[in-house]
């Protein structure tokens, strides 16, 4: 599962995974206390939230933030949906801000005997918390019994491929799914040159003289 979140992290490697792998898409989620936006691709309206599917794997991703106040309603609700469903274990994609630019990913599971299942693949955060749907999501699990992980993803505060590859990584080896993040990267560099120029040009204008006010006749 994966919602907007810090460098959209989350959103962007689930969309990656569902369009490289082809995922079918098997149901959609929407709510009165959604924010009141759609997406589109190609001309064509996404609902915000979408479930896809692809032998044994589902995935839930979305396009819009779940506000704080309906946290446990999205993730109580997605819940009460799978429990019919013969689950082994869920995994949420999330992003972590830190001082660093390594694109690390850490780790936490909702048992202390699932933690081996990445402490190889991830690094094991010894302590702190985790806000929004992802630690409704996994409160939700824990309380249920169902073994969950979170994947957070080094990142800053903007659009960040190159954390959502680096999850995907991850992904790759918990379930031997092979995908190629070589595209995902190369989106990342057009990202990153794009912001650069973006950030040249707000440069440029902010160090142009003023233009002398003028006194205006009528």
């Amino acid at each position: 599962m994966g919602f907007p979140g810090s460098g959209l992290v989350g959103s962007i490697a689930l969309q990656y995974m569902v369009d490289q792998l082809e995922f079918q898409q098997i149901g959609s989620m929407t709510s009165k206390f959604f924010p009141p936006l759609a997406m589109m691709n190609k001309g064509v309206i996404n609902v915000p939230v979408r479930i896809y599917e692809k032998e044994k794997l589902v995935v839930i991703v979305a396009d819009i933030p779940i506000h704080p106040m309906i946290c446990y309603e999205v993730s109580n609700g997605i819940m009460d949906w799978l429990m019919p469903f013969n689950i082994k274990e869920i995994v949420t994609i999330a992003g972590i801000i830190t001082n660093e630019t390594e694109k690390r990913v850490f780790g936490v599971a909702t048992a202390e005997q699932d933690l081996p299942r990445i402490q190889d693949n991830t690094i094991i955060l010894p302590m702190g918390s985790i806000s929004g749907i992802a630690s409704s999501l996994l409160t939700e699990c824990k309380i249920r019994g169902i073994s969950a992980y979170g994947l957070l993803g080094e990142t800053i505060n903007a659009p960040d491929p190159r954390a959502s590859a680096s999850t995907i990584e991850v992904l790759n080896k918990m379930y031997d799914i092979n995908l190629d993040v070589k595209p995902l990267l190369e989106q990342a560099e057009e990202i990153e040159a794009t912001m650069l120029k973006l950030a040249e040009e707000v440069q440029s204008q902010e160090t142009m003289p003023k233009k002398e006010n003028l006194p205006m006749y009528g």
